[in-house]
């Protein structure tokens, strides 16, 4: 019970800053200057709890060809979802969002919700395995839900962005942003329900399929963002946020 009210916290978390930046954006606005900033940051923690965290312990577990085919299966399925559905990360896809886009928003809406679902629910799924293994509370732990928490805020501020650029009132910016991103809450909710009763390799399965995903999302929004800004702001953004997640894991570890 404990563990579940736990699991359920941290997606609520999640969920309550991608709506704080959905808020944010929708009363305040949001410079793309700014915003970049701050995906590179998230990038950078996506990136580090993969490099540092994910990836380790997924393969402690597993080894060999499974473990490749499940990190591998996470960066596909982002992959065929942004080529053939809509971007994945709707950060990604504020700088790709051009006026002709914004006039013609209802054909891409589908694709744009089901696209960020689907991001969501790995989110949610991910902070539950992440606590799931090996009892929770570890570094591993912590680490996924720092770094999922980060990138929450920024994909709150872009998905506001985008429906305020594509003429929704504000009201119903708030409305959108909390409906999509509660996929968070269905991810975790999926994971307490598919992964109660299920070995470790399993659940380092999960991870490493996330990890895959949260690959996918760092390499597309540093590339993205590379092409419309200056390499000292998004490279600088992206090392402090694997620095971040290198700290915290090494401050984990130590105590």
């Amino acid at each position: 019970m404990e563990s579940s009210l736990a699991i359920l916290g941290r997606a609520t978390l999640a969920y309550a800053l991608a709506c704080a930046g959905g808020l944010l954006s929708a009363r305040a606005g949001v410079s793309h200057r700014r915003l970049c900033g701050l995906i590179s940051l998230a990038a950078g923690t996506l990136f580090g709890v993969t490099l540092f965290s994910i990836l380790p312990e997924s393969l402690h577990e597993m080894r060999g060809g499974p473990f490749l085919v499940a990190v591998a299966s996470g960066y596909l399925v982002f992959g065929l979802l942004t080529r053939y559905v809509f971007h994945v990360c709707p950060a990604c896809a504020a700088s790709h969002f051009d006026e002709a886009l914004t006039h013609r928003f209802s054909e891409i809406a589908a694709g744009l919700v089901i696209a960020l679902a689907v991001h969501s629910t790995m989110d949610g799924l991910a902070l539950a395995a992440g606590h799931r293994a090996h009892g929770g509370a570890g570094p591993l732990d912590w680490s996924v839900l720092v770094a999922v928490c980060v990138h929450k805020v920024p994909e709150g501020l872009a998905l506001g962005a985008l429906l305020l650029g594509a003429g929704f009132p504000r009201a119903r910016v708030l409305v959108w942003v909390a409906a999509v991103e509660a996929t968070t809450l269905l991810g975790a909710v999926l994971g307490l329900w598919g992964l109660r009763h299920v070995n470790e390799w399993w659940i380092a399965a999960v991870l490493a399929h996330a990890g895959g995903g949260f690959l996918y999302l760092a390499a597309h929004a540093v590339l993205g963002e590379l092409l419309k800004h200056g390499k000292t702001m998004v490279l600088g953004g992206f090392a402090a946020g694997v620095a971040l997640i290198a700290a915290l894991n090494l401050l984990l570890r130590l105590l």
